[in-house]
């Protein structure tokens, strides 16, 4: 049983232009800690909408996107021919993070970057792993993981469920949660006038956030040790202290 995230990516692209890209890439920077990626290799493992993967070309950086779902594959060639057509530095593939022999065949790389995607896998600690595997030494691993709430993530991994196993049940799901996952995040940023998180669609995060299943999820250090363990050092950490979403680890992987 599995979300259909290439799905989704689809209908997302459709309303992807410069402003969401620009908005994606300047979130790559803030974490990374550089404007520009010249002459590394960069890994986008789940590449999804492949604006992420495009962020990093733009910065510079010689790119490997890979996804298990084909409709992600296809929704990251759209967006390449749209924006950096006959690109011979950015490589699409359709292959799976757990398929340790597929992720050797791709070498090693300065960057591995996957948000959001390896808690979806149904073996989020074998990911992580495979992950590891892909950072050459000194180079640095992006990865954010869902945090563990408890009972709460034990709630949303029960709603994600029906949302996948009793398809006539989504609208009233979706009904039900739309007044906080949705109006009030639009609400508040009508009334802040902060920006959409990483270029992303509040819609679509929604619906993301509803229907990803797979679901998997991990204390910030049950994170920080697994890749200790592994020869990585924490350079920086962004928590959702105590709320449902994404902690963020950027991690280098030592010499």
């Amino acid at each position: 049983m599995r979300f259909g995230f290439g799905s989704n990516w689809e209908n997302f692209v459709k309303g992807v232009d410069l402003n969401r890209v620009t908005l994606a890439r300047q979130s790559m920077i803030e974490m990374l800690g550089a404007p520009g990626l010249e002459g590394l290799r960069f890994l986008d493992a789940g590449c999804g909408s492949g604006i992420f993967s495009l962020s990093a070309r733009q910065m510079g950086a010689d790119v490997v996107s890979f996804d298990f779902d084909p409709h992600s594959v296809k929704c990251t060639e759209s967006v390449r021919k749209k924006y950096l057509p006959n690109d011979e530095k950015w490589r699409i593939l359709q292959g799976s993070i757990l398929e340790r022999d597929f992720v050797s065949s791709l070498g090693q790389f300065d960057i591995v970057y996957s948000w959001g995607v390896l808690h979806h896998t149904g073996r989020m600690w074998d990911a992580l792993d495979n992950a590891a595997q892909a950072v050459k030494p000194g180079g640095k691993l992006y990865v954010s993981i869902y945090n563990d709430q408890g009972f709460i993530s034990s709630y949303w991994q029960r709603v994600k469920r029906a949302y996948n196993r009793l398809p006539l049940l989504k609208p009233l799901i979706v009904a039900f949660h739309a007044p906080y996952l949705y109006f009030a995040r639009t609400l508040y940023r009508i009334a802040t006038g902060s920006r959409i998180e990483r270029g992303m669609s509040v819609w679509h995060d929604m619906l993301d956030w509803l229907g990803g299943y797979p679901f998997e999820v991990a204390r910030p250090d049950q994170i920080f040790g697994f890749y200790r363990r592994r020869g990585f050092e924490l350079l920086e950490m962004k928590t959702r202290g105590g709320k449902h979403g994404c902690n963020e680890f950027l991690f280098r992987k030592k010499p």
